[in-house]
């Protein structure tokens, strides 16, 4: 009898549970709000992402988590410029991150970069862009991911420092094109680098965050330093045989 009073007082389906959520609660991400409840397209397949997307959209989601190494970017932008025409969803109300792939890190790869993603997107504007990791591969070798003769990643010849990509994000900003921008899979000290010379602070952190790895260090220091924290595969990763 108890177990059915509290069952009650819970959402029956994820729909309604996200429904109870969507404008409700959020938090500080920069000059923006960003819900808590977000829906990630990483792994997502073609053909399956932009009926998700919908999904979620119809559903009350009100944060879009995208990135161009997920490939699947475009399908997602159909999916946006729909629901954002005939939807009747307004695009204003929708948050939406991508990320800074590592073989754009070079200063002069970094807006044509962010420019293929609002391409694909179909947006004139990201919520937040995030340098994806703090590694610089080598660019131009026609793939996402130059390895060598021994299948290892061959790192960017030109090395860029953080300071480099970070200040070519900031003219995103600038520009209109991102209104926030931050940081994924950084630790403490590579974030207390960025810090120690960004004209815009990090708005956000983004890294994998769960029981078995909740990061609460990162945490902390990121409530210290008024960075928003999302956690990724919060449920865990999941692995079938």
């Amino acid at each position: 009898m108890a177990l059915q009073a509290l069952r009650s007082k819970f959402p029956a389906t994820l729909t309604q549970l996200v429904r109870s959520l969507s404008g409700g609660p959020t938090i500080k991400c920069g000059v923006s709000e960003m819900p808590v409840v977000g829906l990630g397209t990483w792994q997502s397949k073609p053909g399956v992402v932009g009926a998700a997307v919908e999904k979620a959209l119809s559903s009350g989601y009100k944060h879009i988590d995208c990135a161009h190494v997920y490939q699947n970017e475009a399908e997602i932008g159909e999916s946006f410029s729909k629901m954002f025409g005939e939807g009747g969803i307004k695009r204003e109300d929708i948050f939406i991150t991508s990320k800074l792939w590592n073989t754009f890190h070079r200063a002069d790869e970094v807006e044509a970069a962010c420019n293929t993603t609002l391409k694909n997107l179909q947006l004139d504007y990201l919520d937040l862009y995030l340098i994806h990791w703090p590694i610089a591969t080598e660019p131009g070798k026609g793939t996402l991911f130059p390895v060598d003769d021994n299948n290892l990643a061959i790192l960017d010849s030109k090395a860029p420092a953080f300071a480099e990509t970070w200040g070519a994000l900031e003219k995103l900003v600038e520009a209109g094109k991102c209104k926030n921008i931050g940081l994924s899979n950084f630790n403490i000290a590579q974030i207390e680098e960025v810090l120690s010379f960004a004209k815009i602070k990090p708005a956000n952190l983004q890294v994998e965050s769960h029981p078995h790895l909740p990061n609460l260090e990162l945490l902390e220091f990121c409530k210290k330093h008024e960075i928003s924290f999302v956690a990724y595969s919060p449920l865990g990763k999941f692995k079938t045989a």
